[in-house]
């Protein structure tokens, strides 16, 4: 089974598909932004475990954005889809373009 991690009271492994709100300050402002992508990785334990979410953005770009589990800029985290891998890390995505780069099996 792949690794799996907890944040903000939302269990999920790699391979799913989830939205990550962030909020950030702007002047004196503090923002929402959320970023909504494949999980590829996740890494180390306890208080230093990171994830790794990519997404294709515009032009076919992939952007991928690590943060820490306990980061206390999450605000939330959305599973929006189940995925089923065969690997601990899904690194080989970075080489495929268009629908194929976030193209996984669905889990049940």
């Amino acid at each position: 089974m792949a690794i799996q991690t907890k944040v903000k009271d939302t269990s999920f492994s790699i391979g799913d598909t989830v939205k990550v709100y962030q909020k950030f300050k702007v002047g004196d402002k503090t923002q929402t932004q959320a970023f909504e992508g494949l999980v590829i990785s996740i890494k180390g334990r306890g208080i230093n475990q990171t994830f790794t979410v990519r997404k294709i953005a515009t032009d076919g770009i992939g952007v991928e954005k690590i943060w820490p589990s306990q980061s206390p800029n999450i605000t939330k985290v959305i599973l929006r889809k189940k995925g089923q891998v065969r690997r601990a890390k899904l690194f080989y995505l970075r080489q495929r373009t268009g629908k194929e780069a976030l193209r996984v099996k669905t889990g049940k």
